[in-house]
C-alpha cells in the first residue's frame, strides 16, 4: 500500500471544500434521481456543465452481440485497452472522455476500446455486465486481426471498475478464459454492493458520491434485491474467488466512500496470488480524475505508465 501526493494535500482538500460548497446549492441527487436529473447527467456525460468534446479520432462501431463501442487507434499499437466508463451504471457514455482516451491511446501506444453498455434503470443488471462481457469476448477473438496485437488490458472508473471485475470473472467462469487480459486498472470502484463500512459511515457529505447516492445507484442497478442478495459474487466481486486474475493496479482516494472497497479487494487479490499495486491518493474524493487537479495529472501519468508497461 502506498499513500501518494501528500505534498499537494492542501490543494486537494481545498478543492474538496469548494466542490462541497457548490454542491450544497444544487438539489441532492438522493436515492432515486428524477427524470430531469437523469437526463441532465446523461446529456453531460459526467463532464460538468456542458457536454464533452467528441474528437474525430474516435470511431463508433457495433461489434458482435450488438454492443456499441468507441475506438481510438493511434498509428502505432502495442496493446489494446478495454475501457469501461463510470457513472453509477445509470450515467456516462463511451464518448464522455474522448480527450483523455485519445491522449492515453497516443502516449501509451494503445488501441482503446470503450464500451457503451446499456444503462439502468431502463436496463438493470445483468444488461450492463452482459455488454461488457460480449465486448471482451470480441476482443479476445479479434484483437489481433483488428489492431495487430493480442496484448489485452481492461479497466475503468467507479462503476466501470466494478464492471471490469465482473467481466474478468465471467470470462474465467463462463468461458474458461484466463490470461487473455494481462492487466487490470481499477479506479475507485464499488466491489461490495451490500456496502462496506466506509460506504455506510461516509454520510451525507456532497463529494460527488456519498452513502445515499451509492445506495440509490445499487437500487437502480439491482432493483428489488436485498443486501444479502447483492453479496452474490456475480454482483459483488469482493466475494468472488479471485484465482487467475491478472496483475492489477487499484486506486482510491482517502476521502472516497469507497475506500474500504479498494483496501479489501487489494488484500484479497494479493491473497489469491496475483500481483497487485494499491495506490491511495491523499485527500482525493470519489471521481477525482474528472477534475483539473495536480493529483489528476499525476494519476493519469501513473495509469499511462502502468498500462504501457503491461
Amino acid at each position: 500500500m502506498t499513500i501518494t501526493d501528500e505534498d499537494c494535500l492542501r490543494e486537494t482538500l481545498a478543492f474538496n471544500e469548494q466542490f462541497e460548497a457548490a454542491a450544497a446549492s444544487r438539489p441532492a441527487r438522493g436515492r432515486a434521481p428524477d427524470a430531469a436529473t437523469l437526463a441532465y447527467l446523461r446529456r453531460n456525460r459526467l463532464a460538468g456543465d456542458t457536454p464533452p468534446v467528441r474528437l474525430p479520432q474516435g470511431r463508433d462501431r457495433v461489434v458482435e452481440g450488438g454492443v456499441k463501442v468507441r475506438i481510438f487507434a493511434p498509428e502505432r499499437v502495442d496493446g489494446v485497452y478495454l475501457h469501461i466508463h463510470g457513472g453509477g451504471w445509470a450515467f456516462g457514455s463511451a464518448d464522455g472522455q474522448d480527450e483523455r482516451l485519445w491522449r492515453l491511446a497516443e502516449q501509451a501506444r494503445l488501441a482503446v476500446v470503450s464500451v457503451d453498455y446499456r444503462l439502468a434503470p431502463e436496463h438493470p443488471f445483468p444488461a450492463g455486465p452482459d455488454d461488457c462481457e460480449a465486448a471482451a469476448r470480441w476482443l479476445v477473438e479479434h484483437a489481433a486481426a483488428e489492431f495487430g496485437s493480442e496484448r489485452l488490458m481492461i479497466g475503468g472508473e467507479s462503476a466501470g471498475a466494478h464492471l471490469s471485475m465482473l467481466t474478468l470473472l465471467r470470462l474465467r467462469d463462463r468461458h474458461g478464459v484466463t490470461g487473455a487480459f494481462r492487466a487490470a486498472h481499477l479506479l475507485f470502484g464499488p466491489y461490495d454492493l451490500s456496502m462496506t463500512p466506509s460506504q455506510r459511515r461516509f454520510g451525507a457529505r456532497r463529494l460527488l458520491s456519498n452513502t445515499d447516492s451509492l445506495q440509490g445507484g445499487y437500487e437502480l442497478f439491482t432493483p428489488g434485491l436485498s443486501e444479502e442478495q447483492r453479496r452474490d459474487p456475480e454482483i459483488s466481486p469482493l466475494y468472488a474467488n479471485l484465482n487467475g486474475m491478472p496483475p492489477a493496479r487499484i486506486v482510491v482516494g482517502t476521502e472516497d466512500p469507497l475506500l474500504d472497497d479498494s483496501l479489501f479487494l487489494a488484500a484479497r487479490w494479493q491473497a489469491a496470488g496475483a500481483p497487485v499495486r494499491l495506490g491511495i491518493v491523499a485527500g482525493a474524493m470519489h471521481g477525482f480524475t474528472l477534475f483539473p487537479l495536480t493529483v489528476t495529472e499525476r494519476e493519469l501519468r501513473r495509469q499511462q505508465d502502468f498500462l504501457a508497461s503491461a
